[in-house]
């Protein structure tokens, strides 16, 4: 069995197909901080106090100001290449969307997350081209609940 999780060596198609049902990588950690929402805020131009004003979210349930959880989900990309092993044959991968995706947890910040990606279904679509599904999980560091779950496809070019 190829040691996917240190994901030195590249995998062929066939190896790929064979890890389906497994974990095929956990990426390092990232810390979300002030800048970082902050920066994410004035890009999508959602400044709501939770997420920009320390002051204000003090007072409220959260103690902190949150991450935006499309911030969070923006960091999958990342996430996956610092986490997925190469394909040996691959010539591109694109982002084909999600089929559920839920926000479980917020993210305060100064924490940490880190993915979890799980190889749910590589379906052969065309000769050359695959759908890859894989169930995400970003983990919070010192948390008990995930910040989110989704399932993400990509399409797969050989």
């Amino acid at each position: 069995m190829v040691d996917v999780l240190t994901h030195k060596t590249p995998l062929s198609i066939a190896q790929l197909f064979d890890l389906q049902g497994e974990v095929i990588g956990v990426s390092d950690w990232i810390t979300i901080d002030q800048a970082s929402i902050n920066a994410f805020a004035d890009v999508t131009r959602d400044w709501q106090y939770i997420h920009v004003d320390e002051q204000a979210v003090s007072q409220s349930p959260f103690g902190r100001t949150i991450a935006h959880g499309f911030l969070t989900l923006s960091l999958l990309s990342a996430m996956a290449a610092d986490a997925m092993p190469p394909i040996k044959e691959l010539t591109s991968s694109i982002n084909y969307g999600m089929n559920s995706l839920r926000f479980i947890n917020p993210v305060r910040s100064g924490k940490r997350v880190r993915g979890h990606f799980l190889l749910k279904a590589l379906t052969e679509k065309a000769v050359g081209r695959y759908q890859m599904t894989l169930e995400v999980t970003i983990e919070i560091e010192d948390e008990t609940k995930p910040a989110l779950v989704a399932e993400w496809l990509s399409l797969l070019n050989l």
